[in-house]
């Protein structure tokens, strides 16, 4: 009897979340990940195999991989690898996968193609400028009224191509601060400020039909009361209250309908996870982005929600046909909080190479995941190695449950000279939602 061997093509917390979810599949014996990281092997007793040199667009060497250990499914899990056409390669060549082609992923990719789909296809978003140039943007402005404007670079720039402002000169500033994002910020969107409180929501499509997996809310801001600079995401919580059934159906109407017939009508079929990063302004949804694949930390706290077994999702996805797929979850909430080398997202070169201490312990905690991602392994010790670089997963009964899980673990990991950092507040609206004195954890 054939093995069944699945390969993650992902290195951060995402990827030990998969590998995580994978590995709790009965059709599945071993596990791959590329790059992957150094704690993919802590979250399962099945073998995970490594490719720390690996890049996520080297189509040759993920080739090589699947040939010589006789993949039966790659996860394209990685925004640079839908936009590089890993998964065309991967389906000329006969090789079940699960994700978007190139030209569907370019919903993620290509901010500004992005918002003009939307517009085409009646999709809620909000008003929009592509400028080509510093000049050309700086002109835009000085017709437009002083207000507040989001400035975001219209490709890949690993989530933090994002700069909210206030103003008309700080949104200069932002465009002059596009320049260090390289080419990504060379071609750059001038966006309506909206105001709202914003939701992710995870569906899977096979082209035709789609099926919801779940929804979040991410707290994107690198310090507590939402403030600071945009990260890849300090930590979520699942699911949203905000979300009751009517808003999902409005959002599931208005939205991801529309968003998976458009792509079909154009001849760019979605296949795999969709993200759309929404937001909700007083009773309206609107899009805020669309990504091409599973978030970063919404995976940590979706994935394991899923009861449904994910690699029988994932192979219906490469098969083409879900329509016999139902989506089952177990019904806990979830919170997962990031752990960050202190910097993060600036300069965080002076924590690289410290030890970490406590994830074992925290391990041990009833009720609590730890997925690594920017951590190296050295003689049986952890060495921070990134910027995020663990996550921290509380699961429980409801919101305050599963954040007082959470915390209690992170408060027994620590990084020398005083190298960790993490928000205290992950989840906040939830908690007060459900209760003016909530168990809010402060670390001493």
């Amino acid at each position: 009897m054939r093995e069944n061997s699945v390969l993650v093509i992902d290195g951060g917390g995402r990827g030990t979340a998969l590998v995580h979810g994978y590995s709790k599949s009965p059709h599945v014996d071993s596990l791959y990940a590329a790059p992957g990281n150094d704690s993919m092997q802590d979250t399962t007793e099945k073998p995970v195999h490594t490719f720390s040199s690996v890049k996520t667009t080297d189509a040759d060497a993920i080739l090589e991989i699947c040939r010589r250990y006789n993949i039966s499914l790659v996860d394209v899990a990685q925004d640079n690898a839908v936009e590089s056409g890993l998964v065309d390669i991967l389906q000329q060549e006969g090789i079940p996968c699960i994700g978007p082609t190139r030209d569907a992923g370019q919903l993620e990719w290509d901010k500004g193609w992005s918002r003009e789909f939307m517009k085409d296809n009646g999709i809620p978003h909000p008003s929009f400028f592509i400028s080509h140039s510093e000049a050309e943007g700086m002109d835009f402005l000085d017709q437009q009224p002083d207000q507040p404007w989001v400035v975001k670079a219209n490709n890949l720039a690993e989530g933090k191509g994002v700069i909210l402002t206030d103003n008309r000169d700080e949104a200069k500033r932002a465009i002059d601060e596009m320049r260090r994002f390289g080419g990504a910020g060379d071609t750059f969107l001038l966006e309506q400020y909206l105001r709202g409180e914003e939701f992710s929501s995870f569906v899977v499509s096979d082209g035709q039909n789609y099926r919801l997996m779940g929804s979040a809310q991410d707290h994107k801001r690198a310090f507590d009361g939402d403030e600071g600079p945009n990260t890849g995401g300090m930590g979520c919580s699942t699911p949203p209250l905000l979300l009751t059934p009517d808003i999902m159906r409005q959002v599931s109407q208005e939205i991801l309908e529309k968003t998976i017939k458009g792509m079909r009508d154009m001849g760019r079929p979605y296949t795999g996870v969709l993200y759309l990063g929404g937001m909700m302004v007083e009773q309206d949804p609107y899009v805020i982005e669309f990504n091409a694949r599973w978030g970063d930390p919404e995976a940590e706290v979706i994935v394991p929600s899923l009861v449904t077994d994910l690699y029988e999702l994932s192979m219906a996805v490469a098969q083409g046909d879900i329509s016999k797929l139902s989506i089952e979850n177990d019904g806990k909430a979830r919170v997962v909080v990031a752990g960050s080398s202190r910097g993060y997202p600036g300069d965080y070169s002076a924590i690289k190479g410290k030890k970490i201490t406590g994830l074992e312990e925290a391990r041990s905690f009833d009720g609590v995941n730890v997925y690594g991602a920017g951590i190296k392994r050295v003689n049986g010790n952890m060495y921070a190695n990134g910027g995020r670089l663990f996550y921290i997963v509380g699961e429980g009964n409801n919101v305050i449950d599963a954040r007082e899980k959470a915390y209690q673990a992170m408060s027994v990991i620590s990084i020398e000279d005083n190298g960790l950092h993490f928000r205290t507040d992950i989840g906040w609206r939830d908690v007060q939602r459900l209760s003016q004195n909530g168990s809010v954890y402060r670390r001493t």
